[in-house]
């Protein structure tokens, strides 16, 4: 018997992604990292089907939290969420580049983070960008760490000053289903920073 305790240390894992950086993006919106891929409905962002992000986005899209779901309902639409979020602007990726599930499930609270994403870098490759989201608690301490600045509460913000310019970082509710709270009372919040970058009108 091997009681050997790096013996059974899980592997470390790369970011299976490139980030998606459209053209003129205003609005970064970072997650923590993906689920495993046995959880995937499509190659790209947020892909568990049993995550609201894309329905949030429906919602305030158009007023439809389905509006990004395929016919059959068993999956995302990859080709229209992408169609919009290069149209509106809309990059993302995530904060970490490399992590450690200790357990065999998508929960951020059993993510060890081996190595952070190059957030300057990041912001680099998009120079429009002046609003940044963290879509959870895992993306927001990550992120505020990198920023170094003190997390604001769930629905806040806080100005940052990264990649030699002035950016205003927004912290969001996690879109997982472990955060039990209706889409559109999670689509109340993420109205105001996609408000702020011009991807939606009128006042918060």
């Amino acid at each position: 018997m091997n009681n050997d305790p790096k013996a059974a240390a899980p592997a470390p894992e790369r970011h299976p992604l490139r980030p998606f950086l459209p053209e003129g993006a205003r609005l970064l919106m970072l997650g923590s990292f993906p689920p495993q891929r046995k959880r995937w409905s499509m190659e790209f962002f947020y892909p568990n089907l049993q995550n609201d992000m894309w329905r949030i986005v429906g919602y305030l899209a158009a007023g439809d939290k389905n509006h990004f779901l395929a016919p059959d309902g068993r999956r995302f639409d990859r080709a229209r969420i992408e169609a919009y979020c290069r149209d509106q602007g809309i990059a993302l990726y995530d904060t970490a580049e490399e992590v450690v599930r200790l357990r065999d499930n998508a929960s951020d609270n059993f993510l060890q983070i081996v190595r952070p994403t190059d957030l300057q870098a990041l912001l680099a490759r998009i120079p429009a960008c002046r609003v940044v989201v963290a879509t959870g608690q895992k993306a927001a301490d990550t992120l505020c760490a990198a920023a170094s600045c003190a997390a604001p509460a769930v629905g806040a913000s806080v100005g940052v000053r990264l990649a030699g310019r002035e950016l205003t970082l927004w912290r969001m509710p996690s879109s997982s289903r472990a955060y039990p709270r209706p889409v559109e009372w999670k689509a109340s919040f993420y109205r105001h920073p996609f408000t702020e970058a011009g991807i939606l009108q009128g006042p918060f």
